[in-house]
């Protein structure tokens, strides 16, 4: 399949991430977390808004009680987008001199899981951690440096979890009932010879209505999209090198919205002016509603 992909957002991100898709809006949000503000822009009407963050937000979800759900370096927030008002719901787990939270997603219980990334990059010592009801567990620890590409299959039966370090994806057995995995399997082990035909590590992700896992490719400059079984069926060549994480929306969610970064060297810059946008492109398979927070 061909794609046609075009800017979306006219504003510049410097890590652009978690991009959300609020059905009930009909609005994106996504965040710049070097930026320290959460965006919004709803497509209807070309409206942008911006709120400053004190710090590092990094993934968004709906709140069942109301606006958003917002992990930031310094623990997670519930975000009032009608003031822009912050209220804490629970303090970082963990030092926020060497860690903060990263790339999240909202199970079909409503559980907010959010891993982190050990930015040392010395050892792997990134965490996950689950936002249950007010309450945060630790799900899981070491073994990845960067967590990343959170996603469950449409029945629930499946986690999908990328450690961008390691370049590999793993998919779990999950329980939603009790909200725990198992049986760790790679899904898929993308190379990491940046000596012959590098496509990227694998960063953000979603998962469509047929099961399908897209992920962005950071410093790949594509999205590729595997199967359940782990086969890349297809993939989007990008006008930018560092796609970040993807997301489906529209009336229809047949679009899926792209953030980028543009914390990159001048001459990437230079040759690919859209870098730091949130990008947008059609697709033929539609994506699922987002699963919202329940507090």
């Amino acid at each position: 399949m061909s794609y046609y992909v075009e800017a979306f957002s006219a504003e510049t991100m410097l890590v652009g991430e978690s991009p959300l898709w609020h059905h009930g809006e009909q609005t994106l949000y996504w965040v710049d977390i070097e930026g320290f503000a959460i965006h919004s822009l709803k497509p209807s009407t070309g409206e942008h808004r911006k709120w400053p963050m004190a710090s590092e937000p990094s993934a968004l979800a709906m709140s069942a009680g109301g606006g958003l759900a917002v992990a930031t370096r310094a623990g997670f927030m519930q975000f009032n987008p009608e003031d822009g008002t912050l209220h804490a719901i629970a303090p970082a787990p963990y030092d926020t001199t060497t860690t903060r939270f990263n790339d999240g997603k909202v199970d079909a219980a409503g559980r907010f899981w959010v891993g982190t990334i050990y930015e040392p990059r010395d050892k792997q010592a990134a965490e996950m951690y689950v936002l249950e009801r007010g309450q945060v567990r630790l799900a899981w620890s070491g073994g990845m440096t960067n967590s990343n590409g959170l996603g469950f299959s449409p029945d629930g039966s499946a986690m999908y979890h990328a450690d961008t370090a390691a370049h590999r994806v793993t998919r779990y057995d999950f329980d939603l009932a009790s909200g725990t995995q198992s049986n760790p399997q790679v899904l898929h082990q993308f190379s990491a010879d940046k000596a012959n035909n590098y496509g990227g590590r694998p960063d953000g992700a979603a998962v469509d209505s047929e099961g399908n896992y897209w992920v962005a490719m950071f410093e790949g400059g594509r999205i590729a999209k595997l199967s359940p079984s782990g086969e890349q069926l297809d993939e989007i060549v990008l006008p930018v090198r560092c796609p970040t994480m993807v997301a489906f929306g529209g009336a229809d969610l047949k679009t899926l919205y792209i953030t980028t970064a543009s914390k990159r060297p001048a001459e990437e810059l230079a040759a690919m002016p859209l870098s730091g946008r949130v990008l947008q492109v059609r697709v033929a398979v539609p994506g699922l509603p987002a699963p919202a927070y329940q507090p």
